[in-house]
């Protein structure tokens, strides 16, 4: 039986920053590969989160990079979110991104031990781990209104999708974890197992009804510049989505 891999997660600080353009070349590669849409980061800002102690980190025994996560603020503190997770793609099914989620999520309540902390995911995996330390999926309603934290999504691929609905749904499913009314880990984490292939097929239904006048916009252009003897190009929301 192979030996599992064994990871060090540090919370990040300046010896670090180093590492900003990779992380940040690796989150954009892999919501490509995905078909998803990501709110792009500067490595200037993910330098900044590293110097106030506020993003985790993980290296192979070996030093090896090998994941990141880090944390957010919005309205005040009132919500923290854990943003940004991104495993290097040599260590991924490794169990890896739920060893940082654990380790940025108990460093968020640690550092704002009132905050309700929330996160926005297209995958089951990501629902999944954030169900065993406890979150819900919720409604958009009841996450931050921080007019900085929906400029945020202005980069995401999705966006326009976001505004048409007036920032009440998107291609995201909304999670939140709140300290002061929340079911334990174990009832939040048997409720997803119980129901994880109910979340997907929901999942699948509401992107694509999401999706559906947005493709049916694109097809309208497609037909007219073939009309008009243009050559017919891929749209937009085809680059990115297939189902």
């Amino acid at each position: 039986m192979e030996k599992e891999q064994q990871f060090q997660i540090l919370i990040a600080n300046e010896s670090h920053q180093d590492f900003a353009q990779i992380i940040c070349d690796e989150m954009e590669s892999s919501a490509m590969a995905r078909g998803t849409g990501i709110a792009k980061r500067s490595p200037d800002y993910i330098k900044a989160k590293m110097r106030e102690g506020k993003a985790v980190i993980a290296f192979t025994q070996d030093n090896i990079w090998a994941g990141f996560c880090y944390i957010e603020t919005w309205s005040h503190g009132e919500y923290v979110a854990n943003s940004g997770l991104i495993v290097a793609p040599a260590f991924r099914k490794s169990g890896l991104a739920k060893q940082i989620k654990k380790k940025i999520f108990n460093l968020s309540r640690k550092q704002y031990p009132e905050a309700k902390i929330f996160g926005l995911t297209t995958g089951l995996a990501v629902m999944k781990i954030n169900s065993e330390l406890g979150y819900e999926p919720v409604t958009y309603s009841e996450l931050t209104q921080d007019e900085a934290f929906w400029a945020g999504c202005k980069s995401c691929v999705n966006y326009e999708i976001l505004t048409s609905k007036e920032r009440k749904n998107c291609m995201c499913t909304a999670m939140l974890y709140d300290p002061k009314d929340h079911y334990e880990p174990e009832e939040t984490a048997q409720d997803f197992k119980q129901h994880s292939k109910l979340y997907e097929r929901f999942m699948k239904i509401k992107q694509w009804s999401l999706l559906k006048p947005f493709l049916r916009k694109d097809k309208e252009k497609d037909k007219e510049k073939t009309t008009n003897g243009a050559a017919k190009p891929k749209s937009f929301f085809h680059q990115f989505f297939v189902w």
